[in-house]
């Protein structure tokens, strides 16, 4: 199990170190001329680099694209039939596999501009939602987005009018505001989607797009005052989401015995959810997207794991074998997770979930004891 007072103070004080770092001419890292950084402040500009566009842009871009598809998904189901229903289910369930990959980065315009938790918070509130669908009130993507709070709305709530029990629903139980309710939350999540893109490739008026803040990391105007402390900002993503998973997204439901604490349970995607969760940190340490969880190469070079390896190359390799262990463990987890974690369920698999959030812990201390000293020496 996960300490969570622990694990808060350790990203603290990587937040701390990171902030404090110098940024006065070149590479602004800590530790003077003779710094690891310093060393390698070629490799690190491309690791930066590379984290920004084949990571994060691309995630992002491949979120609007498949929200988008949910969208017209979604609204096809109004006058449609049944496959159209199933169409949507299979288009959340594709849309939840970069939006889940993302989670290892949420900070930046994701957290300062709240579309994490307007995309995806849970669990769903069912009552609240029943009394709106009964309300006379109108329906529109604009009344969703601007009048109801963020458990009324994003993918979760998407999913509990598309799913039961891990299937598509029938299309003749999903009634005519329903079927709006979910036509105006999926142009609400394409609507964010697209917004959350272009904060890190366009920005507005008043802020220079957020990829161009990071990967000037160390120059005047960035946030980040020197390479050290964007590459400690990439670790703080990565620990952040493999303490979630762990010590939330796991144990909380596990813990407290309680379904309605399980994320994705009507879709019965949840295992799925918590996979893709660390194949973000996999991506983030590769510096590119693989291919998916049975493809897990990527054909990128420059990411944390060359930098590591230009002093431990061990080290380098055991990282990446950590992470895919902790996605194999999650995986071996009996589907679906909802009754895995019930001891007087059939489905019972309370060794597996052990395994696999020791698995997570185990890439959690290995990057903030071991990499993070390489890093700072």
């Amino acid at each position: 199990m996960f300490n969570r007072k622990n694990v808060l103070s350790v990203l603290f004080a990587v937040l701390f170190v990171a902030g404090c770092s110098g940024g006065s001419g070149g590479s602004g890292d800590t530790g003077g001329s003779g710094s690891f950084i310093d060393q390698n402040s070629e490799l690190a500009t491309t690791v930066i680099n590379n984290y920004v566009d084949d990571v994060v842009v691309a995630t992002y871009a491949d979120l609007s694209e498949k929200a988008t598809v949910l969208r017209e998904a979604v609204e096809s189901i109004e006058g449609g039939a049944q496959a159209d229903v199933q169409d949507a289910a299979d288009a959340w369930i594709e849309a939840r596999i970069p939006w889940e990959q993302s989670e290892a980065w949420l900070f930046g315009p994701v957290a300062f501009r709240g579309y994490d938790p307007a995309l995806d918070l849970w669990p769903v509130d069912r009552n609240e939602l029943q009394e709106v669908l009964d309300s006379d009130d109108e329906i529109t993507e604009e009344y969703i987005a601007d009048e109801l709070g963020n458990l009324l709305k994003g993918f979760h709530t998407v999913e509990y009018l598309l799913f039961r029990e891990g299937r598509a629903r029938d299309l003749s139980d999903i009634n005519t505001r329903e079927i709006l309710y979910l036509i105006g939350t999926a142009r609400d999540i394409e609507s964010k989607s697209a917004e959350l893109l272009e904060s890190w490739t366009e920005g507005d008026t008043d802020q220079v797009p957020y990829s161009e803040q990071m990967k000037s990391a160390g120059n005047p105007g960035s946030p980040f005052r020197s390479q050290l402390s964007a590459i400690e900002q990439m670790i703080i993503g990565m620990s952040t989401i493999l303490d979630e998973v762990g010590a939330g997204k796991i144990a909380d439901p596990f813990d407290e015995q309680d379904v309605e604490k399980v994320e994705s349970q009507f879709s019965f995607n949840s295992r799925a959810d918590f996979a893709h969760d660390i194949v973000g940190v996999l991506n983030v340490y590769l510096g590119c997207r693989i291919g998916g969880l049975d493809d897990r190469m990527c054909s990128g070079t420059g990411g944390l794991k060359d930098l590591i390896a230009q002093s431990d190359s061990a080290l380098a390799d055991r990282v990446e074998n950590e992470i895919n262990a902790a996605i194999d463990a999650i995986l071996a987890i009996n589907q679906p997770f909802r009754d895995a974690i019930i001891r007087s369920n059939p489905d019972f698999d309370g060794p597996n979930i052990i395994a696999a959030q020791g698995a997570i812990r185990e890439v959690f201390d290995t990057l903030n004891g071991e990499v993070l000293d390489l890093l700072r020496q």
